[in-house]
């Protein structure tokens, strides 16, 4: 089956033995909005935050993100099929940044996997993904800590994060934000570190 984002150029590319050819291609919010509007629907999406959003809510979102130099967001695709939706940030110029110190090299990142075709388990799935996304990361963009917030009833994203290596760090409150462009809630967070160490001494 040909790959229909073969034309795409990516900001990283990784053959993984025994899961295939990930690529981390930015995001073309016209292309890729109908299928984000379908993932962040779902109810197990719920933590980001879209539900029941329209597809041009969706689309506008990113079309703004789009704009920032601060924030990016990802297609990550497996084989040439749709894999997770991957956002990176600067700490210092996000909410994150007023809840623990910001150290020289930090980078946020936000990740939604795609969900399985017809509900089949993919053990080990996340994990390889998640290892993909922060060699990009530490490797390509040369960073030396990765920071994530995930909610703190988002039990499954925590334990995933703590078996990939990432540290538990403070539980904190995510202020409101509430600007022309964007909306956030304030959020209760568990957040937890990666190091470039630890990542690559697993």
């Amino acid at each position: 089956m040909s790959d229909p984002y073969a034309f795409r150029p990516a900001v990283h590319e990784q053959r993984i033995d025994g899961f295939g050819r990930v690529r981390i291609l930015p995001l073309d919010v016209a292309a890729d909005a109908p299928l984000l509007h379908r993932w962040v629907s779902e109810e197990r999406a719920v933590f980001w935050g879209m539900n029941g959003l329209t597809e041009r809510q969706v689309a506008e979102i990113y079309a703004h993100m789009d704009t920032l130099q601060t924030h990016h967001a990802f297609l990550v695709v497996k084989d040439g099929t749709p894999a997770a939706l991957l956002q990176t940030y600067e700490p210092e110029a996000d909410r994150v940044g007023e809840c623990y110190p910001v150290r020289p090299g930090d980078i946020g990142l936000h990740l939604l996997i795609a969900p399985p075709e017809n509900g089949a388990a993919r053990p080990g799935w996340t994990g390889v993904l998640t290892t993909a996304m922060t060699t990009y990361v530490f490797r390509v963009l040369g960073r030396r800590r990765v920071v994530v917030d995930p909610d703190v009833a988002n039990e499954k994203a925590i334990a995933r994060f703590l078996r990939q290596g990432f540290t538990a760090g403070p539980v904190v409150v995510l202020p409101e934000v509430d600007l022309p462009d964007v909306y956030l809630p304030e959020k209760k967070a568990q957040l937890a570190f990666l190091t470039h160490e630890v990542a690559f001494s697993r």
